[in-house]
């Protein structure tokens, strides 16, 4: 049976930057401080939600490092290495072995599309580069393909650091023949909050969560309860939470979860163009959806 070796709710957690673009390190201390006694049982840096495309290597290995120093050994920190070129995520990952990361993400290749066989050689070659545990990142909403169970059982089959997947798909067969293909140890956490119920259901171990910065107690608790086969309590909470994990991304991500890290009093920082400042009225939203919660 698979268990979650790098924490249940793990927060794949904004960075804070100044109003210059900088990345806010003082902030990020105190974000990170806040999370480890707040829910989150990992943190996923310069992710997705870290808007970690917009930074450079050096600003990635650094929020590395002082993450890892700030919440280890309570907290496991986990490193996103994934970039387009295979050999750019290899040079990139040995790097980012050193600062003390327990594990790396490697996304499916974005823009480039590669087949099945593609993503193979492409994971087993970054696999086989490291003695880090891997956790692939199925996103195909954002990168346009998607990694399917038969090539992860491939995987796994020949990289026995591939141990785990946050899967982002929303496609119930997708989890469930994962569940069913892959050895009894992989872990499958939601890459969708809304879906973690459902992913814990057939077998998965958690979620990596954007929603968490706000209401990481919450989703502990619910994962809590379904492990303990409380399943009335899991789904009270899952109803209670829904509404809210699905704002989060009524607009651009993290444009909603950094504004409500902001409107709590903690530090979510500014963004970094691409991304901007929400609107008068998205920011009204995220005001209500908080107190709707009950947090404002």
């Amino acid at each position: 049976m698979a268990k979650a070796r790098f924490g249940r709710v793990i927060t794949a957690m904004i960075t804070p930057f100044t109003e210059e673009g900088n990345v806010d390190y003082e902030g990020v201390v105190s974000l990170a401080t806040y999370l480890a006694k707040h829910g989150s049982e990992g943190l996923l840096v310069a992710g997705t939600t870290g808007e970690g495309a917009t930074m450079s290597d050096e600003e990635k290995l650094k929020l590395y490092r002082l993450i890892c120093d700030t919440v280890k050994p309570n907290v496991s920190v986990i490193g996103n290495v994934g970039a387009i070129g295979t050999q750019d995520t290899i040079d990139f990952l040995k790097k980012a072995e050193k600062t003390g990361i327990d594990a790396a993400l490697v996304i499916v290749p974005f823009y480039v599309k590669p087949n099945q066989e593609g993503m193979y050689q492409h994971f087993k070659a970054i696999a086989e580069s490291t003695t880090l545990p891997i956790i692939l990142y199925n996103v195909p909403g954002r990168v346009g393909t998607s990694i399917l169970p038969e090539t992860i059982k491939r995987l796994t089959d020949s990289c026995s650091n591939i141990v785990g997947i946050k899967d982002a798909t929303g496609n119930w067969d997708q989890v469930t023949l994962e569940k069913m293909m892959l050895p009894d140890d992989f872990m499958i956490y939601s890459g969708d909050d809304a879906f973690t119920l459902p992913i814990l259901a057939a077998g998965g171990v958690g979620v990596i969560s954007v929603a968490s910065h706000i209401i990481g107690n919450d989703l502990l608790r619910m994962v809590e309860a379904f492990e303990l086969g409380d399943i009335k309590t899991a789904q009270m909470l899952h109803l209670k939470m829904y509404s809210f994990m699905k704002g989060m991304f009524f607009t651009s991500s993290p444009i909603p979860v950094k504004t409500a890290v902001n409107l709590i009093g903690e530090c979510g920082g500014y963004f970094r163009l691409p991304l901007v400042p929400p609107t008068v009225e998205e920011k009204e939203k995220v005001q209500n959806m908080l107190t709707s919660y009950g947090i404002l």
